[in-house]
This record gives C-alpha cells, structure tokens and sequence, in this order.
C-alpha cells in the first residue's frame, strides 16, 4: 500500500502510481486512492491512470469494478461514449454488479438515448428481488431515473406509479416524494396530497418542496416554514473556514461602482431571461458593474445572447463546484449577490450558503422567502408584501413601485386567425395560460361556474399532456360542462404565443399560484386579467401588475366577486374592449412596462442595502420558531386554508400554538407567538429550562 499518496505533489503521484500500475504493483484500493487524489487537480491524470491499470491487469478479480470507476473518470472529462463502453464492459464481466447499470443509463441518457437509457433501468428493477441493502439502494435508484425519463417525456401518470413503487420500498426519498408530487399536480390530479397503505399524507408534506407547496396551497406561514426545513435539511452547514469573507469597507476604497452579480439558471429563453434582458441592457453603467453567473443548461440561444452582450462580465459556473462558485464570486468582488433562482428548480443556492458577497438577495425567481441565515433582503413590491404580511418573511423587505420588469424588446409574431387557433370566432373567450400545476380544485370550480353562465364561453388553457387534459374534461363533466368548451394552446416559442394572446377577450388568474409573467405577457398583448388575491406571495403577484397597469376593478376581494365579475365582462363585449383599449393607450406611460424607470428604482434598493451593510445595519435574518410553526401547519388543512379570512387564520395559528405551549413551552417571536401571547412565567427563565 502506498503510505505516502496525501505529501506527493500530484506530477510525482502521477509517475509512481502509472510505473506501479504497469509493473502490477498498484492494488487496487491504492489505484482508487491515488485516482481521487489525481481527480481534485487534474481529471484527465485520474482517467489515464485507471485505463492504465486495465490494461496490465486484466485478470484481475475486481476488473469490473475499475472499469466502473474508470467509466466515471470518462464522464468527468467530458468523454461519455468512452464511458458508455467501460460500463458495459463492466457489467460483461459482473452482470450482477448493479451500480454500472445505473450510470450507463444516465450516460446513454446524455447521448439522447432515452429509451436505452430506461432499458438499463429496467433491467436492474427486474433482476433485484431479494430485500437488502444493497438491492434496495440500486433499485429505487433505478425506478427514480426511470421516472424522471417518464416525467421529461409528459407521461406524468407512469412517472406517479414509478415513484411510488420507489416510495414503496423506501420511503426516506425527499427527491421522490417532490417528484411524486408535482407528477400528480402537473395531471390535475385531485387532491394532490393523498397517502396511500404505507406511506401517510404526513409522510409527503414532509418532503413537499417549497414550489410545490406554493401551487397547494395559500399558506405564507407554512410556506416560510417550508423553505426553512427545506434549505436546512437539503442545503446544509458548510464549512465556511475555506470562504474568506470580503472586508466591505475596502471595498468601498477600491471602486466606486458597486458590483452586482446575478446568479440564475434562467438567463436564456425563460420568463426571468426574458425581463432580464431588458433590466441588464438598462443597468448604469458608470455606478453599477454587472456580473452574471448562469448555471444552467447548454443553450445559447438569442436571449442568452442579449445578456451576456449586456453584462460587464459573463460567467458560466456549471462546471465548477459550489465551493469553486463560491471562490470565484468572492475573488470579483461582488457586493452584492442577488438569488434569481431561490427554491425553484436548478438553483445553486449552496453558493449563497457560503457567503462569497457580502449582501445577498433574494428577487424574481421563487415567489416567496428563503428561510435562510444567508439571505438578508427580499425584493417586491407594497402590494405583494404590505406591512402586516412582513411576518411571513425571514429577509428584511425591500420594495420596488412593481416587483417584476417586463422586457419591452421582445418580438412579437404576426397575429394567427381564431380559427388557426381552434376558437370559435364569436365565442366569449377566457384564457389562463398558465402552467397546468397552479390550476387547483377551487379554481377550476369558479371557471365551470362561470361557463355555466355565460353562453357561448370558452375555457383557453395552454396544453400539458394528455392526462392533464382528461383530468380537467373529467371534471368539467362532473360539473356539467361540455368537455369541448375547453381549448388547450399548443406550446409555441415566445414570439408566436405573444401573438394569439389578443384572441382572448379576458385572462382568468389562479389561486393560490397566480399569473406572474403570463400575467405580464398578457397585459403587454392588452388583453385584461382578472385576479383574486391572497396571503401569500405567489397569490398577490398577478394583482400588483393588474394595479400597476391602472386596472384596479379587474382586482377582486372574494371568490364570489371574482366569478361575478368574470360573468358580467362575458357578457358586455363593450366594456372589455374599452379596458383593451385603456391597456393600450397606456403603454407608454404606466410604471409598468417602463423598464428604465424600473432599474433606477431597483438601482436605489442596491444602494440603500449597501448602506446599510456599511452603518453596521445588515439584517438578520428571523428564522425563530419556524421549526414549530413548521410542525404546527403540517397538521392543518392546507389546501382549505386560504378560504380562510386573514383574522381566522391568524386566530387558527394562535390557538395552536398556544395548545403546543402549554406542554412545550415556546420562546416568544415577532410572528404570531409575540410576548403578549405567551404566559409571563419561569416557563422563561433560564433557570427553569436549563
């Protein structure tokens, strides 16, 4: 055994371990060893030394498991079909040694294999009967990949049964169970959170994610909870000894210019890289330099284009390491470090869990609050967060005139016909292009009864897949409407699917996830939208833009007013084109689409955090007793709750957690367990606790 693999310098490593590996002399404990030391500088050496020791000892008893290895050295640098025959080669000599199966799979996968990808995965389901450790480790890894090529396939309801026969045999999967669940919300399959013999309903809120949560349910304490419990348990403590923290104040000395760095993997044709766009061409220049870390997929389309053209400087970290991102923010000198993904999907908030800039935002991505110790503002606006909903928040609340920029450049596709479209060309339209998962039960209710009322009526949804569709036609059924009332939208790019917007005659928001930017899309194409409003973030969105566009009567208070509405504008064709016609003439004027205007207010929100940072005032962020309230909503019944009032919510909360105090006592907070809530007793006392 080679004692010394930690003090050699990686050349001398390199030399010793191929000479020993030819002569024979390399076990292969060592081999694996010196590999991994070879692989933290330079890939390619770890790679040539396993093909190396192949190649002299190919009677060797564990062949199979160095070809595996050797397989996953492939990878790392880039050669995938390399890899793809080390992997089979691995399973030729060890068919029963299952790992290889599972990254040939994902190998195959890279290569638009998809379909021999799942053949792989089949194969270890099939093959692992006996209940063990082992077996079961690689099984559920095999069903959860064939699920996921399901899910990506729009074949959502096999992707359900996948996951749960995965869940079946282990239930600690939190990947599953978010799988498991926004599978079920993408079909509209009702209700969402139903447990089944061995796995309860308290078993899948446990590992519901925050996204999911905000399409279940109107709930803003459970949700900050949620992302709380989230961010705790699946981003971890790291270890922040390697991360220098930058010195703010020298910073100050050493440009004028703050430096803000955009973090997302959203930066290309997406709804934030579309009003990204517009906000980075705008940035001062002569006060602000603009970085932009994308971390997304491979794909350098025209938006992407426009920013990177826009920023200062264009960094693309997808190949380097939370603890490298890191590194590399830390040594631009960012000030300030804005989140545009938050808890929504390919996020790498990791990297703001290690603190490289000495500010970090949370904006635009994931509509609601971290949860976290690291992120210290939250950007919206005074009618999505008003004063009083602040406790739902553990970030200290910056607010803009509207939340959300609209990217005023994009191009805008010749308008089709009703009829190139599958429309009626005198029927009352109603649109809701959003994403199939924020249409919940409640909503979907108030569309049928508004159908019912008004002749002639349409129902216009964007298409999902095809159990998507039966779902909703089911329901209609049910609630006595003709399934052909209910058009779905083929998925277009953007410029086409501006473009049809105007053959609506009026936009129906969702609830408890409203629209957000197919709200902003639809405003711009001066089509009207009707919402209603709740507690939570994602709720108050659509309202901010309907009020920032100066439509105000288009802003409901109760479900009742909302479907009255909706009937009284079906039925007066005259007042919905005066409202087209207000969108319109205002354009040009109203704060909302004047994006210049936008980014100087954003502008000011970056120098008053920056101000604060250098009086000493950073905040902190609030994360007391979120573990309580967190055991406390998980009880509840979520999806009802936002027909809740906000008194009788407040007043459910404040009754349970006084039931939890009276036999386990909790410390006060600024939420809904103040100091005048709670007993003034020894319950407090250190002495009495310790």
């Amino acid at each position: 055994m080679i004692s010394d693999i930690g003090t050699k310098a990686p050349a001398d490593l390199f030399t010793d371990s191929i000479k020993r590996a030819t002569s024979r002399q390399l076990s292969i404990v060592d081999l694996i060893n010196c590999a991994e030391m070879l692989a933290s500088t330079d890939q390619n050496r770890s790679a040539e030394l396993y093909k190396t020791w192949i190649a002299h000892n190919d009677d060797h008893m564990l062949l199979h498991a160095a070809y595996f290895n050797y397989g996953g050295a492939l990878i790392a640098v880039g050669d995938r079909v390399g890899a793809i025959n080390a992997y089979r080669e691995s399973i030729r000599l060890k068919p029963d040694f299952y790992p290889p199966y599972i990254n040939l799979g994902k190998a195959l996968e890279g290569c638009g294999q998809a379909d021999m990808a799942a053949a792989q995965w089949l194969e270890v389901v099939k093959h692992l009967s006996a209940v063990n450790g082992e077996s079961v480790f690689h099984k559920t890894a095999a069903l959860d990949e064939l699920a996921r090529i399901f899910e990506n396939s729009h074949k959502d309801s096999i992707a359900e049964d996948v996951l749960k026969e995965s869940l079946d045999i282990k239930l600690n999967q939190p990947e599953a169970i978010i799988h498991w669940i926004i599978a079920r919300q993408r079909q509209c399959k009702w209700p969402v959170i139903v447990g089944w013999d061995r796995v309860s309903r308290k078993d899948l809120l446990t590992g519901i994610s925050p996204l999911s949560l905000a399409y279940l349910a109107d709930e803003p304490m459970f949700q900050l909870a949620t992302a709380y419990r989230y961010a705790k348990t699946t981003i971890g403590i790291p270890d922040l000894a390697q991360h220098q923290r930058a010195n703010p104040i020298a910073r100050q000395r050493d440009s004028l210019k703050l430096r803000i760095g955009y973090v997302s993997s959203d930066l290309r044709g997406h709804p934030v890289g579309y009003a990204m766009s517009d906000v980075t061409e705008t940035h001062d220049r002569e006060n602000f330099e603009i970085f932009a870390y994308y971390c997304g997929i491979n794909c350098t389309d025209q938006t992407q284009q426009r920013i990177m053209k826009a920023v200062d400087h264009w960094v693309d970290i997808n190949g380097l390491s939370d603890d490298e991102a890191a590194t590399r923010i830390a040594a631009d000198k960012v000030d300030i470090l804005v989140d545009l993904n938050g808890h929504a999907s390919n996020a790498r908030t990791k990297i703001f869990a290690r603190r490289p800039a000495p500010i970090a935002v949370n904006w635009f991505g994931f509509p609601g609050s971290m949860g976290t110790p690291y992120h210290h503002y939250i950007i919206a606006d005074s009618h999505i967060i008003p004063t009083d909903h602040e406790i739902y928040f553990s970030e200290k609340v910056m607010r803009l005139p509207c939340y959300q920029p609209v990217d005023r450049k994009r191009v805008v596709a010749k308008r089709p016909s009703r009829a190139e479209v599958g429309l009626s060309a005198d029927a009352v339209v109603y649109c809701c292009l959003n994403g199939m998962p924020k249409i919940t039960p409640h909503a979907f209710q108030r569309w049928m009864s508004i159908l019912s009322r008004v002749p002639n009526s349409v129902l216009w949804l964007l298409k999902e897949s095809n159990d998507a569709h039966e779902n909703l036609c089911k329901s209609a059924a049910a609630q006595g409407i003709a399934p052909e009332r209910i058009v779905f939208a083929d998925k277009m790019a953007n410029p086409e699917h501006l473009a049809r917007y105007p053959l609506a005659d009026l936009f129906l928001d969702t609830l408890p996830y409203g629209a957000h930017t197919t709200a902003a899309d639809a405003l711009w194409m001066n089509v009207p939208v009707l919402t209603l409003p709740g507690r939570s973030f994602a709720t108050r969105v659509c309202a901010s833009f309907v009020r920032n566009a100066d439509l105000n009567e288009l802003v409901c208070s109760t479900a009742e007013e909302y479907v009255e509405r909706a009937v009284a504008l079906g039925k007066n064709r005259e007042k919905l084109a005066a409202l087209k016609a207000k969108l319109a003439a205002g354009r040009d004027s109203c704060f909302f689409f004047d994006t210049p205007r936008f980014v100087r207010h954003l502008e000011d929100l970056y120098r008053q955090m920056w101000s604060e940072l250098i009086r000493g005032a950073l905040p902190s962020p609030d994360l007391r007793n979120l573990d309580v309230y967190y055991e406390v909503g998980r009880d509840l019944d979520l999806e009802n709750s936002g027909l809740l009032s906000d008194e009788a919510y407040g007043s459910l909360y404040e009754k349970k957690l006084a039931e939890r105090h009276s036999t386990y006592p909790i410390y006060p907070d600024m939420r809904l367990w103040r100091e005048t809530k709670s007993e003034p007793s020894a319950l407090f006392d250190r002495r009495a606790v310790a």
